[in-house]
C-alpha cells in the first residue's frame, strides 16, 4: 500500500479528488450565501439612491423604512449598466417632504474602470436636487473622491442640466475653466481623467433622459 501511495497515478488521482471536493464545498458555500449577498447588494443600492436625495447615515433598518417612505416608484430597480447601454432606462419617482423628485442613474468610465451615479432632479426637470457618485477602482485620495467627498457631491446641488434649447450644459471642469457656475462644477483636484469621466457620463446620461425630464 505504501508503494501505491508513492506512484504518480495515486498522487494525481488524490489531487483530483481533493480539487473536486474543494470545488463542491466552495460552490455549496457560495450558493448558501447568495441570498444574503443579494440582500446586501440591494440594500447598498438603496443607500446610494437615498444619498442622491441627500439622505445618508441611516442604519440598515432605517434605510429600508426611509426608502419605502420616499421612493414612490422603483419598478426598474433591477436594471443595471448593461440595460442602460441597451437603452432600457431606470427612473425612480420620489416624494421628499411633499415635493416630487426624480432620480436617474448614469454610467460611465473613470481612469481605472466603471463609474456610476444617481442624480436627483427637481420637478422642473432641469435643476439638480442631489447627486451621489461611486466607482470600481479609482485612486484613493484622488479619483475616489467622487464617492468619498460628500462636499464635492454637494457642489452639484442647484446646478442646471439643460439650456433653453434643451442642450445638456451640466459639466465638470478644472476650476480655471469654470465660466458658468449655474451649470459647471469644479473638478476633483488631481483627478482630471476621473472628473472628465463624470462630466462625459452626465452629458451622455442626461441626453438619454432628455425626453423624459422635459416632457
Amino acid at each position: 500500500m505504501a508503494k501505491l501511495k508513492d506512484t504518480n497515478a495515486y498522487i494525481i488521482g488524490y489531487s483530483c479528488l481533493m480539487v473536486v471536493i474543494v470545488a463542491f464545498l466552495l460552490a455549496f458555500v457560495s450558493s448558501a450565501l447568495k441570498p444574503q449577498q443579494d440582500i446586501n447588494v440591494a440594500l447598498d443600492k438603496k443607500k446610494q439612491i437615498l444619498a442622491a436625495l441627500n439622505i445618508t447615515g441611516l442604519s440598515d433598518q432605517d434605510t429600508e423604512a426611509k426608502y419605502k417612505e420616499v421612493i414612490v416608484s422603483d419598478e426598474a430597480f433591477n436594471l443595471n449598466s448593461a440595460d442602460y447601454k441597451a437603452g432600457k432606462l431606470a427612473v425612480y419617482e420620489c416624494n421628499v417632504d411633499g415635493q416630487k423628485k426624480t432620480i436617474v442613474p448614469v454610467y460611465g468610465m473613470g481612469l481605472w474602470g466603471p463609474i456610476w451615479g444617481y442624480i436627483a432632479v427637481n420637478e422642473d426637470g432641469n435643476t439638480i436636487y442631489g447627486a451621489y457618485f461611486n466607482h470600481e477602482g479609482e485612486t484613493a485620495g484622488l479619483g475616489a473622491e467622487i464617492k468619498d467627498s460628500k462636499a464635492w457631491q454637494e457642489k452639484f446641488i442647484g446646478k442646471h442640466i439643460y439650456d433653453a434649447e434643451g442642450n445638456v450644459i451640466i459639466a465638470v471642469k478644472k476650476s480655471s475653466e469654470v465660466k458658468n457656475t449655474d451649470c459647471e462644477v469644479d473638478a476633483v483636484t488631481g483627478a482630471t481623467l476621473t472628473s472628465n469621466g463624470v462630466s462625459d457620463m452626465l452629458v451622455d446620461g442626461f441626453n438619454k433622459y432628455k425626453t423624459f425630464l422635459n416632457k
